[in-house]
């Protein structure tokens, strides 16, 4: 039966949330909708008044992917619900915190994605997953990634061919490098010498700039590389990448601005391939920590090609079992963490028991960001301020800094 209901927020996924907390999807703020309910959720079957934020939506597949929720909400609007997002994780951990307006990081669209890969009803597809399913949305192209990305479904159905074409479920990580598309197959586990062999003649006819198997290099035509702030970037294969270009480029501002001029040695953990490391190693000396060995070897090979850095030490090791301890921390004039969406939980209870002057906190889940910055500041930081970075436009994700400052330091 069908009903009318008053949307008064959008909930931390993108769904609109009626008064009486029943979600709404594809509905805003102000709006009146015509609903049927299903339990907790409800389908919307009409917008019987319209917010004055609610846009055209430009992509083909939407309500239909999972991969997008808001492309109905207009910019400004959508920024002010990221921000929200995280100034709902501080007030949850106890800091009243307002965070900083949230910058717009999409840039050019994102660099990469992560393609499903099935067989249905005898036709190999490649796409996203629909919202809360399982079924697969075929793919064109999508739309929020920069333009060389828009081959990628094609890309992952050819790839697919000569390891079953979808029969056993796959997942394709494409990213958009300087020396073109760099492939990741992931699903399939070890293949025949024979498809291995295939494989690379795709890539090679395809024009890839790299091909993998569950990280493991297939081809390489040249070594893969994206521009970073001063510095190039090697990515591992399948390893870590920001999702945009101007994401990377304004979290490394973030940070840079935050240490000042002044700061001498500092250790960055949860490095990755070292675009921190290597955008601070412009002014002091840095002490990568990382447990990715073929992340520290991107690094590595970094800081070869570049000219003019300061010493970069690197350090493999576990910060989730291993975290630096204060003692080892007292030798740094600051520390960046910047770790999985799991956040720090370890490593932040050493630091909120160290003398570290500043400590900069990057991060890609507010809640994770919010426990570990309460850990900080019950062991004596303060939390100067929190900046929103959005390189996830239309989805319930959403990057931020964080510095945290001690007023007074005892050596």
């Amino acid at each position: 039966m069908s009903e009318s209901v008053e949307i008064i927020r959008l909930g931390a996924r993108g769904d609109g949330i009626a008064q009486d907390g029943t979600i709404v999807p594809y509905t805003l703020p102000g709006e009146r909708a015509a609903i049927r309910r299903e339990g907790s959720r409800a389908e919307l079957e009409e917008i019987e008044r319209a917010s004055p934020d609610r846009v055209e939506p430009f992509c083909p597949y939407f309500m239909r992917c999972g991969g997008c929720r808001t492309q109905h909400l207009a910019r400004e609007p959508e920024l002010e619900w990221k921000r929200g997002i995280v100034a709902n994780g501080l007030a949850q951990a106890g800091l009243p915190v307002v965070p900083e307006p949230a910058l717009d990081a999409h840039g050019t669209g994102r660099r990469r994605l992560t393609l499903h890969v099935r067989l249905v009803e005898g036709r190999t597809e490649a796409g996203l997953m629909e919202a809360r399913s399982h079924a697969l949305v075929d793919l064109d192209h999508c739309p929020i990634t920069v333009p060389a990305l828009h081959r990628g479904p094609d890309v992952a159905r050819a790839l697919s061919v000569p390891i079953g074409g979808g029969r056993k479920p796959l997942d394709v990580a494409v990213s958009a490098t300087d020396q073109g598309l760099d492939v990741d197959i992931r699903g399939h586990g070890a293949v025949s010498p024979g498809a291995s062999a295939a494989l690379v003649r795709i890539a090679g006819e395809l024009g890839l700039a790299r091909l993998s198997l569950h990280g493991e290099r297939l081809m390489e035509a040249e070594p893969v590389s994206v521009a970073g702030e001063g510095a190039r970037l090697f990515p591992s294969p399948g390893g870590f990448l920001q999702a945009t270009a101007a994401g990377q480029a304004i979290l490394t501002g973030l940070v840079l601005d935050a240490l000042g001029p002044k700061v001498k040695k500092v250790a960055d953990l949860f490095s990755g391939c070292g675009p921190l490391a290597l955008a601070m190693a412009n002014r002091a000396s840095v002490h990568a920590v990382e447990g990715e060995a073929s992340a520290l070897a991107g690094l590595d090979r970094s800081m070869r090609a570049a000219t003019g850095l300061k010493r970069i030490t690197q350090e493999r090791r576990d910060l989730f079992r291993r975290p630096l301890l204060p003692l080892e921390l007292k030798a740094y004039d600051a520390v960046v963490f910047d770790p999985p969406r799991a956040g720090a939980e370890a490593q932040a209870k050493q630091l909120a028991a160290s003398v570290v002057p500043v400590v900069v906190g990057v991060s890609c889940d507010a809640g994770t960001f919010a426990r570990d910055a309460a850990t900080l500041v019950a062991g004596g930081y303060r939390l100067e301020r929190v900046t929103p970075v959005d390189q996830f436009r239309h989805a319930g994700h959403v990057e931020m800094v964080g510095v945290f400052r001690r007023e007074k330091v005892r050596r």
